[in-house]
């Protein structure tokens, strides 16, 4: 089933022969002539609005395409793109899209995991928020708006252009989009210590399916409460978000770790993973596990990565009396400004000028799968040694373990969207990357990734077994926008949502009755 899958996914929305798709031509002719009636002057309009035709097309179309997967001549290609200057753009381009008949997909970053913010199955029209990557830190009261189309990166060196005892929670990568990375979570290293991106967000402006600009106020919390982790892209275009800052030492603790053999390893995870609800809200570290293959010999490669909010001396006390099995020793340790450490995690020279971090070279595209998963029971130390075997095995999946407990385990499920809290150990992210292009080669990877996840079934979170939403893994399920759409919903839904689902469908048929925004994993209306 899920090879099958992955042969008809361009064609997902064609399931219907009697609904004939216009032709792209006349999409970008309708969405011209509609602009022009929205007052957009004719000169403006083609700065914004691509047709396939376009010699700019190609180039706007892979500048943030971060997955390779979606990147060949077969994959479907939007019948116009948008790239919005304005708020009245973005309203625009949502009702002129909508009028002609096409499908949206919002991309801010381009890193979805499937290509669901740039690749349909409909006739569909890509809005690219590229052009919305302001970011206005005021330290006045500690917090900043930052546009959805502004990378992580942006937002971290404006931070620190206006101070070096302020940070925000969220991801690794610099080049990950602030729209898409805050409406799905936000996982990162200040998780433990803060919780998510979506715990610090106050704010927020969208243009909703009608054309309407609302911010937190007059959209209401209902719909302020599904865009913090149940992925914007189902209810509407975030343009920004007011996000609060969180306060970290001017120097920080930096380490990395690695084992001189596999005992010493399973010993260091195995209480790690003991230590996660108890240990000290300052610590995050992450356990990583990957297959080095060389000479036609594959071994596992292990490492411990981790941040603490204070200096190394104190750092050592706490790892010397509850983490022993971990042998940190102080020239292991880097104290540093958190800036810099953000450098060290994204895998950059933590000497260079954090002026890289506004670096949006999409060179690093290559052709990945992501799987998640979450553990709520320690896993036993023979399981963590079949584990390192199967990493030698299977040769393409590297494993991330991020860890819980801290604030992630206080805050309420129900608090935001994202109900993925307390009871947790740590989540899991299978990584497939690979380099060769080709379809051969994809399902070798692809199905290296789905045999390690089918692995893992015992190990893992039951009934429903979780998994999150912005690591899109479209094995879990798809919706096709039929009159099944809200049982083939429910499917993947309660993965990501669980007891929350319900009430964001609910959200959903009421802000979003025509389904306007819908992807192949989107919340679906209520069919009640």
């Amino acid at each position: 089933m899920e090879k099958k899958y992955l042969l008809i996914f361009p064609f997902l929305f064609l399931l219907n022969s009697a609904i004939i798709l216009a032709s792209p031509p006349s999409i970008y002719d309708a969405i011209f002539e509609c602009f022009q009636n929205h007052k957009i002057p004719k000169p403006q309009i083609s700065e914004i609005l691509y047709s396939p035709t376009n010699p700019s097309f190609p180039t706007i179309l892979q500048s943030t395409l971060r997955n390779r997967r979606f990147n060949s001549t077969a994959t479907p290609k939007p019948a116009a793109i948008v790239t919005p200057v304005s708020e009245s753009h973005v309203s625009a381009a949502v009702v002129c899209a909508t009028a002609a008949g096409a499908n949206l997909r919002i991309r801010s970053g381009g890193h979805d995991t499937e290509g669901s913010s740039y690749v349909s199955g409909e006739t569909f029209v890509v809005v690219d928020m590229t052009n919305f990557r302001s970011v206005d830190v005021c330290l006045k009261d500690g917090t900043a708006w930052v546009d959805s189309g502004a990378i992580l990166g942006e937002l971290y060196y404006e931070i620190w252009r206006k101070s070096n005892e302020l940070a925000f929670p969220s991801g690794d990568c610099p080049t990950v989009g602030a729209g898409g990375i805050i409406s799905g979570g936000g996982y990162g290293n200040l998780m433990r210590k803060y919780g998510l991106s979506i715990d610090h967000v106050i704010d927020a402006r969208a243009v909703l399916a009608d054309g309407r600009i609302l911010d937190r106020r007059s959209m209401g919390e209902d719909l302020f409460w599904a865009i913090r982790g149940g992925g914007a892209a189902s209810f509407a275009v975030v343009l920004g978000f007011k996000i609060k800052l969180v306060p970290v030492p001017p120097l920080v603790t930096v380490f990395q770790v690695q084992k001189s053999s596999m005992e010493e390893t399973i010993e260091a995870v195995y209480k790690y993973q003991q230590l996660s609800r108890t240990i000290d809200d300052d610590l995050f570290i992450r356990f990583f596990i990957w297959p080095i293959n060389s000479n036609k010999t594959t071994v596992a490669g292990t490492g411990f990565i981790g941040l603490f909010l204070g200096n190394a001396t104190r750092l050592l006390s706490i790892m010397d009396s509850q983490f022993p099995e971990l042998g940190l020793r102080l020239s292991d340790c880097r104290e540093m400004p958190w800036i810099n450490s953000v450098l060290m995690w994204a895998g950059l020279n933590v000497e260079a000028s954090p002026r890289v971090l506004l670096n949006r070279n999409p060179n690093s595209a290559s052709f990945f799968k992501w799987k998640s998963d979450y553990v709520k029971t320690v896993i036993p130390k023979s399981v963590l040694k079949t584990m390192f075997d199967k990493v030698v095995e299977i040769r393409h999946v590297a494993l991330g373990f991020n860890w819980y407990g801290g604030v992630m385990s206080r805050i309420p499920s129900s608090a935001t969207a994202f109900p993925h809290r307390a009871g947790n150990l740590f989540k899991i992210q299978y990584l497939s990357r690979w380099d060769e292009d080709g379809e051969e080669i994809a399902q070798q990877y692809i199905n290296a990734t789905r045999q390690f996840h089918s692995f893992m079934t015992p190990f893992v979170s039951k009934n429903p077994r979780e998994a999150y939403l912005n690591y899109h893994d479209l094995d879990l399920g798809i919706m096709n926008n039929s009159a099944q759409s809200y049982e083939q919903g429910r499917v993947y839904g309660l993965k990501y949502f669980k007891d929350n689902f319900d009430k964001l469908v609910k959200i959903k048929t009421k802000f979003d009755p025509n389904n306007v925004f819908r992807n192949e994993q989107s919340i679906p209306i209520s069919p009640f």
